[in-house]
């Protein structure tokens, strides 16, 4: 881990690069996309970048991972690693691409801090960096063996078999491999990369859960389309506008860490949003291998109308043996289904309870917060981030 000599060095300056690391990262990101320009266009998330969320997302993974060596200095954040690990296998990020991250990155601290960045500083803020970045590579590195490809081949055509419109905003695409082969195997709670060719030519990238169970010959994905609030969500409204049966789609491998690994304990599984579709695959699994320990699935939303698969949702948890749905909606909810936010104490919770959560932080954050004051282990309790701020979730 991280020398005792760099330690020193790296507590002493944490508070002053931590109050410059949002100056740092937009910098950085000034010269790296003028250097190079294809990886705006074909690799980074261009709403983030507009919006700030992909600086911010840098400036907290490094700010969290150099914290972490300096507190707990015999340890390793493992799951904030795994989790980034990832989602850069599922975009084909491989080793080549980290020296250059590292160049226009100090690059930038030494531009900001200027004479602060004496070669003490420079030395241990560069062992952090590679502390990191070698975690990562190697991480990458097994996903890929493990998937057998070459590291960062992970894309393959994908042919659309069905399109369905679930709700106003979400619309499930069926897949099948364009080529004929068998579709790869995958983990209940996995997610794959699609990547689409814009107007002005851009090959934008974004994950998406797999809806299905792990066996069945085709694959689903429910896509949600982003619009208000911000910039309108690229690849999510040419998927609605412009993808029909026929065409053919670039998808990635499937990867993710948030994976059901435990089908004899009892399972509370709980989602907001379009983040019900990896529960509706966990469903699906456990159906297929006849699951009988208790499973709670809980769901939140604004009302009926936006409850993507709400049919699928509801009759899944109706073939287990021993499962009950408990839906909270804003505004609209039917006899049975509860209004307002989710609150487990209307949810029963079974001794030894593995909960598995999806949806947007704060959700997350409330119900972890919940099933902890009800005993649940916080080594139980597992959740999958979207977007640019896998960092925040490192426990």
């Amino acid at each position: 881990m991280l020398s005792e000599k760099s330690t020193a060095t790296v507590r002493a300056t944490l508070p002053a690069v931590g109050a410059a690391i949002g100056d740092i990262t937009e910098l950085f990101y000034d010269k790296l996309f003028t250097t190079h320009p294809e990886l705006l266009r074909d690799l980074f998330n261009r709403g983030n970048q507009a919006t700030g969320l992909q600086k911010q997302a840098l400036a907290g993974s490094i700010a969290a991972f150099a914290t972490y060596l300096v507190e707990h200095p015999d340890t390793r954040p493992d799951v904030m690693l795994g989790r980034i690990a990832h989602k850069h296998a599922s975009l084909g990020v491989t080793r080549e691409q980290y020296p250059v991250v590292h160049r226009h990155l100090f690059a930038a601290i030494a531009e900001v801090l200027d004479d602060a960045v004496t070669p003490e500083v420079a030395e241990a803020w560069d062992e952090v960096y590679w502390l990191m970045a070698n975690a990562l590579i190697a991480a990458e590195e097994r996903l890929y063996a493990a998937r057998r490809v070459a590291a960062g081949d992970v894309w393959r055509e994908w042919t659309v078999t069905g399109r369905t419109d679930e709700t106003a905003d979400c619309t499930t695409f069926r897949l099948a491999p364009a080529d004929g082969g068998p579709a790869p195997s995958f983990a209940p709670g996995q997610y794959v990369s699609v990547q689409v060719e814009l107007a002005d030519g851009a090959r934008q990238i974004r994950q998406y859960s797999l809806s299905c169970a792990p066996g069945d010959p085709d694959r689903t994905i429910t896509v949600k389309r982003v619009h208000g609030g911000g910039p309108d969500g690229e690849v999510s409204g040419h998927l609605h506008a412009h993808t029909a049966v026929g065409d053919v789609l670039r998808v990635s491998a499937p990867f993710g860490d948030l994976t059901l690994t435990d089908t004899t304990s009892p399972l509370l599984l709980a989602s907001a949003g379009i983040g019900c579709t990896p529960m509706l695959s966990m469903l699906e699994h456990l159906a297929e291998t006849g699951h009988s320990a208790p499973v709670e699935v809980v769901h939140a939303d604004r009302s009926p109308a936006d409850h993507a698969l709400a049919s699928d949702h509801r009759a899944l948890t109706h073939k287990l043996a021993d499962a009950r749905a408990h839906f909270w909606y804003e505004s609209g909810a039917a006899p049975g289904d509860h209004t307002g936010l989710v609150d487990l104490d209307a949810v029963p919770l079974a001794p030894g309870t593995h909960a598995y959560l999806c949806g947007p932080l704060p959700f997350m954050r409330a119900v972890r917060e919940q099933l902890l004051s009800r005993g649940v282990a916080a080594a139980d309790i597992h959740y999958e981030v979207f977007g640019p701020d896998l960092w925040l979730a490192t426990t």
